[in-house]
């Protein structure tokens, strides 16, 4: 018997880890992961402006996994009914590419999702996003380009992502003695930044990149973009970088699309879904965002649902050929209730934990220890407090 983890980010390595525990010895456990490692995207943005952090944001899956066999493959298609994962070896998706078949008893989709740019003109062109390191690189040396010449950097989508994205580059203007000389500009189609948090969460936000001379325009949806403006329902907008951070999509394996899976996570006889990869409805009917603290809760219902079903068909029950029903009383559910909402804002930060809102020192611990929790799971102490320290300064 054979069980794949297709991906290995927060939800993928949680799966991965947990499995190793509780499966049994004769079942094969294979990762399956397109660079070999587990990367702190929550922490990214943190290396636009202190590029020495992205070597601890980075963690070989070989010291991380202990019975599980890494397979370092690109997937390009998971077919749930057959229990197969088309894997690209090469990596490239070049013409000379051989593609491999992993055939598998049950599967843990974990493949995160990718940048949206909702088919824009000119946006995937012009516009550089944050979901890798190399982008990282990419938005801090164009932005020291515009800080020695002076300038207008656009980030568009006002999400999470895109107000951490603003804060780093608004305090490297500052460490670069470049405030007044480059503007930085947050964009949201919606009326408000963090759209779809709480009113107290949003309002701090606010305050914190006003603090930080973050130009904030909501109620403004880019149409289309050029090398020099983009351009919306109320005109254009100048720029000299573009960053966006405004949308997901799901990964090429599942057809570009964000899977929409029950509480108990199940997409086909044996496959799971888990993370950034799906749309998630709880126990209680209720839409889960995508996050990391959601994939890691997200990933430990999965793991012990394929355990059970391994579990069942081992006892002679069914187990993947049952098929997915409604409700199956062999499978734990997912209740979500988010335990803070956090969020960076360059050497600030805005927490809300229940009802009462955080900021200054106080939302930086929280962050620190939102980080510390994950990676002391996986057994990584000094990467646990090189996180730490950069948060707390």
């Amino acid at each position: 018997m054979r069980v794949a983890v297709l991906g290995a980010g927060y939800a993928g390595l949680t799966v991965a880890r947990r499995l190793e525990r509780t499966l049994p010895q004769h079942v094969e456990l294979v990762v399956v992961d397109d660079t070999g490692e587990h990367l702190l995207k929550h922490e990214i943005h943190r290396a636009i402006r202190h590029p020495g952090v992205a070597e601890d944001l980075r963690i070989p899956l070989d010291e991380v996994v202990e019975r599980a066999t890494v397979r370092r493959a690109r997937v390009t298609a998971v077919d749930p009914e057959a229990g197969v994962a088309t894997l690209d070896e090469d990596g490239d998706g070049g013409d000379e590419a051989e593609p491999q078949e992993l055939r598998y008893d049950y599967a843990a989709v974990c493949l995160g999702a990718e940048t949206d740019f909702y088919d824009l003109p000119g946006l995937a062109e012009h516009a550089t996003p944050l979901s890798r390191l190399a982008h990282a690189r990419e938005i801090r040396e164009r932005f020291l380009e515009v800080c020695d010449e002076g300038g207008r950097v656009v980030v568009g989508g006002a999400g999470l992502s895109g107000i951490q994205v603003a804060g780093e580059l608004a305090e490297l203007a500052s460490d670069e003695g470049a405030t007044g000389r480059v503007e930085v500009r947050l964009v949201e189609k919606l009326d408000d930044v963090a759209p779809g948090f709480p009113e107290p969460f949003r309002r701090a936000i606010r305050d914190e990149l006003t603090e930080r001379d973050v130009r904030v325009r909501t109620d403004t949806a880019i149409t289309e973009a050029t090398d020099e403006t983009i351009e919306t329902e109320d005109g254009s907008i100048e720029y000299d970088q573009l960053v966006w951070t405004g949308g997901i999509r799901g990964p090429e394996a599942l057809g570009d699309e964000r899977s929409r899976v029950r509480a108990d996570l199940r997409l086909g006889d044996g496959t799971f879904v888990v993370g950034d990869a799906a749309r998630v409805v709880d126990r209680e009917g209720e839409a889960v965002p995508a996050s990391a603290q959601a994939a890691i809760r997200e990933a430990r219902v999965a793991a012990r649902n394929v355990q059970h079903l391994v579990e069942s068909e081992a006892g002679g029950r069914a187990g993947r050929h049952a098929g997915p029903s409604a409700f199956d009383p062999r499978l734990d559910q997912l209740d979500f209730e988010p335990l803070a909402w956090i969020v960076s804002v360059g050497d600030g930060a805005v927490a809300q934990v229940g009802p009462a809102v955080l900021r200054g020192g106080a939302a930086r611990a929280a962050k620190a220890t939102a980080g510390l929790g994950h990676l002391t799971t996986i057994g990584r102490l000094r990467e646990a407090m090189a996180v730490a320290g950069e948060e707390l300064d």
